[in-house]
């Protein structure tokens, strides 16, 4: 049996960066670039992380609130440079500090979800696509 797909759209604050399609990886946690990843491997390494053990990678990341300070931002930058790094990040709310990270290593960020709780509204495994400058997400589901 083949699973079909289901889109809906969801409304946020303009973002920054380009349209951008991906697989989504959903927790409720918090997100730190320093503290949270191992940025070697490309996986989520602090063991209490909801997402321990998990590739981020190419992913859609899609998290409760950034944390940290001017270290995580210039991570993000870092982790580009790598090659190993998410496609783009949603935040139910993120930093100014965080948004200027993802801008300088040139990932999508959107945060501020009309709708609701974004790691409620969006599950891991749904195909989205982000449009910053819209302040527009297509979440497809697998129905």
């Amino acid at each position: 049996m083949t699973a079909t797909l289901v889109g809906r759209e969801l409304k946020c604050h303009v973002g920054i960066g380009g349209v951008v399609t991906g697989e989504a990886l959903v927790a409720s946690d918090n997100f730190s670039a320093r503290y949270d990843l191992d940025r070697i491997k490309g996986i989520f390494s602090r063991p209490q992380h909801a997402l321990a053990g998990q590739s981020y990678d190419g992913k859609i990341l899609v998290m409760n609130t950034a944390k940290g300070g001017v270290a995580t931002a210039w991570m993000l930058y870092e982790m580009k440079a790598r090659g190993i790094v998410p496609k783009a990040i949603l935040f139910n709310a993120a930093n100014t500090i965080l948004a200027q990270g993802a801008a300088l290593a040139g990932l999508a960020m959107c945060d501020r979800f009309e709708e609701g709780d974004v790691t409620t509204l969006i599950k891991t495994g749904d195909t989205v696509t982000i449009y910053p400058d819209e302040g527009r997400v297509v979440v497809e589901e697998k129905g």
